[in-house]
């Protein structure tokens, strides 16, 4: 966890400075990276496990959505890290396109 968050903050930059993401899921990540810095939450953090997970679920769902609109072969491009951290991250099929690919490699 401590290097797939590093793998994520790269990724964001990245996205951010792509000019083949569309425009659409570039504000979809202004609002999560928005949603992280505000101080207020659905649910406040001082609950204890409750006020950790609002925010996980909130910026997992977000972030899904907004990496389904790109395609993998852009998202592999500019994963920094390694390949499994960028399967937690992608769709069903784009994990067998992965895996596909790293056979053939």
């Amino acid at each position: 966890m401590a290097r797939f968050i590093p793998d994520m903050v790269i990724l964001f930059k990245r996205l951010l400075a792509d000019s083949r993401v569309p425009r659409k899921r570039k504000v979809v990540l202004w609002l999560i990276v928005g949603y992280l810095l505000l101080p207020i939450d659905i649910v406040p953090d001082f609950i204890p496990v409750a006020g950790q997970l609002d925010d996980a679920i909130v910026v997992a769902l977000a972030l899904r959505w907004m990496l389904r609109g790109i395609d993998p072969i852009v998202l592999d491009e500019l994963w920094p890290g390694p390949p499994p951290g960028l399967a937690l991250l992608s769709r069903p099929s784009h994990r067998a396109w992965s895996r596909a690919v790293a056979r053939d490699a």
